[in-house]
């Protein structure tokens, strides 16, 4: 089968995935599925890895390149094991990032996400930049009737990342609170959405973009605004003290500084974007009592839900398509902010 593969890490991005015929994978356990892709979505974490941002903890003893990255993957089942009951060939699915294994006390619990074997295709294994991917029965979720896989694939991770955000922010959020959104880009703009189901709170959507500025608009956010250093003031300002919550979808280049300095008091700021470092005085987290959280990824439950959500056309992918061997065009587009959403990758 065709695929992308990476051979080597750099901070500086001058590598390229490289396009070359690859063996198809194959089922080796009772429980394991071979998806036909029909899309995958490119990460800013593709561009981490590609970065070695993650080596560390994925790949500490280098034995895992070359291989194949692609963590948002969507398409069709082409094969299935013995055991194997909830799905068939020819089913439309979408693939949780994770292939758990279903029997620790995290998968007990429901919290994939913490699953002590798991392994997670696209980032300490093969992924989806190919033409099939293999997977395990617990990570599948059926499409509904006339949902396209290029049109959800970004959604098992990047969708479902933003979501969970989104809905621990939302329990956070009755009526007559507020909400800033920083980075409203291939996360931030699901986000956005997503509070906007699930709460009634005052959303202030904050990019330097002005594309990604305008899509917050049409996609109900209450005020936008630009950023830069006055921010902090200024949403203090607006919302007469400080806001609730903040959901950061920068985590780096100063913005991750910033988002706890808008907060009111007792507000929860929850990082979701990595790559900075955060410093807080502990003398401010105790004075405002002032939560920070991090936010990772989402569970198989949540996945569901916001399928959901995307049925009914209250969540959608802003997305710009590539096929398979453009995927070295769409990572530069994106390190080069050309488009506002997710690039989809079509095999």
């Amino acid at each position: 089968m065709k695929a992308a593969r990476l051979y080597q890490y750099d901070p500086h991005l001058n590598v390229q995935l490289q396009i070359e015929e690859v063996p198809e994978p194959k089922i080796t356990a009772p429980d394991e599925v071979i998806v036909r892709i029909g899309a995958a979505g490119l990460c800013r974490t593709d561009l981490h890895i590609i970065e070695g941002v993650w080596r560390s903890i994925l790949d500490p003893d280098g034995k895992l390149l070359p291989y194949i990255p692609g963590h948002e993957n969507a398409g069709w089942v082409e094969e299935v094991g013995s055991a194997v009951t909830s799905v068939k060939p020819g089913d439309a699915v979408i693939c949780h990032p994770l292939r758990t294994c279903g029997v620790c006390l995290a998968c007990r619990q429901g919290e994939d996400m913490y699953c002590e074997r798991g392994v997670f295709p696209g980032l300490n294994a093969n992924g989806g930049f190919a033409e099939y991917l293999v997977t395990n029965e617990r990570a599948l979720v059926k499409l509904p009737d006339g949902v396209a896989p290029a049109d959800v694939a970004p959604l098992a991770d990047a969708g479902l990342t933003a979501y969970r955000a989104a809905k621990r922010a939302a329990k956070l959020l009755p009526p007559g609170t507020s909400c800033v959104i920083i980075g409203i880009g291939g996360l931030g703009h699901i986000a956005l959405q997503a509070l906007r189901a699930l709460c009634s709170a005052r959303i202030i959507a904050v990019d330097i973009s002005e594309a990604a500025r305008q899509l917050a608009r049409e996609l109900g956010a209450d005020e936008v605004l630009p950023g830069g250093p006055d921010l902090v003031a200024e949403v203090r300002e607006r919302t007469k003290g400080g806001a609730h919550v903040v959901l950061d979808f920068v985590g780096e280049a100063g913005v991750e500084q910033q988002g706890w300095q808008m907060l009111r008091r007792g507000g929860t700021h929850f990082i979701i974007g990595y790559g900075g470092k955060l410093e807080v005085p502990t003398v401010q987290m105790i004075f405002n009592e002032i939560t920070i959280a991090g936010s990772l990824v989402g569970n198989y439950m949540e996945l569901v839900e916001l399928m959901d959500l995307n049925a009914r056309g209250l969540v959608k992918v802003h997305s710009r398509q590539y096929r398979l061997d453009q995927i070295n065009q769409a990572i530069d587009d994106f390190k080069n902010r050309r488009y506002i959403g997710r690039a989809v990758i079509l095999p």
